[in-house]
């Protein structure tokens, strides 16, 4: 069957729905001898497919798997980074960095952590960051001062960034001493929306740390918290909700990868 270049490249590892675009864009990828173009469909038991000048074999299609990542201060959510920075895929286990297109599905800023899904499923990344889908992010920000309730409501009420409205967030105060902690959970993921919402509000972000994306939970209730750098692989239960909120018959149970201590 038929499908689309940039898909076909995205679920066979390779790269990122975006990073495929990005490959087929930059010419990098031929289709029966010929240099493809963005766009192009393709049917991989049919036609000659070639990335880097390498073939796409049937039989190379790395088996579908799923991790959640405590990702450390100071790491990139990136898979490369020009300035040599360490990356999320450095985090991950030697056999796991070459040959299996795990990428990260969004993005912490640099200065943050916490909880990061990485996969080689690129159906799955490109629905979990499309606008349309909007499961709940929550997270732990200290910030500088204390906000009294109106502002917070404000918050929750939502504020103009750049001419649009942020969506109604969940804020609520977990401590005040020494410094204030809010729990704050988004249903959606604008570039550094935290950090820019509480600069506006004049209480600047001294950490921020994701403590889970929807029921997917760095330490789930009575139970025991990833480490720090560390990842497992998704639990089948935490599978169902992500196929249940994108409705994505693709999500596979994983491939049985062992946890890097």
């Amino acid at each position: 069957m038929e499908e689309r270049l940039q898909k076909i490249i995205a679920e066979w590892g390779i790269a990122s729905r975006r990073g495929a675009e990005a490959m087929i864009s930059a010419g990098r990828v031929r289709c029966n001898g010929a240099v493809a173009q963005l766009g192009q469909k393709a049917d991989p038991q049919i036609d000659t497919i070639t990335v880097d000048g390498k073939v796409i074999q049937l039989g190379d299609r790395p088996s579908l798997v799923y991790f959640l990542l405590h990702k450390p201060a100071g790491v990139v959510s990136t898979c490369n980074d020009p300035q040599g920075r360490t990356t999320v895929i450095d985090l991950l286990s030697p056999q796991l960095r070459k040959g299996h297109g795990i990428h990260p599905v969004g993005r912490l800023d640099v200065d943050s952590t916490g909880a990061l899904l990485l996969t080689n499923d690129g159906n799955l990344t490109l629905a979990l960051t499309h606008p349309r889908h909007s499961i709940p992010k929550t997270y732990h920000v200290w910030v500088e001062g204390h906000p009294p309730e109106f502002i917070l409501q404000q918050w929750r009420q939502g504020i103009i960034l750049e001419g649009r409205k942020t969506r109604t967030a969940g804020v609520r105060v977990i401590s005040s001493r020494p410094q204030t902690c809010l729990e704050i959970i988004l249903q959606e993921g604008r570039n550094r929306q935290i950090r820019r919402v509480a600069q506006q509000l004049g209480y600047p972000v001294i950490k921020l740390h994701r403590t889970a994306i929807g029921s997917i939970h760095l330490q789930p209730p009575g139970g025991k918290l990833l480490a720090e750098g560390c990842y497992r692989r998704l639990k089948d239960f935490e599978l169902l909700f992500l196929e249940d909120q994108i409705k994505l018959p693709s999500v596979q149970k994983p491939a049985g990868v062992k946890r890097v201590p």
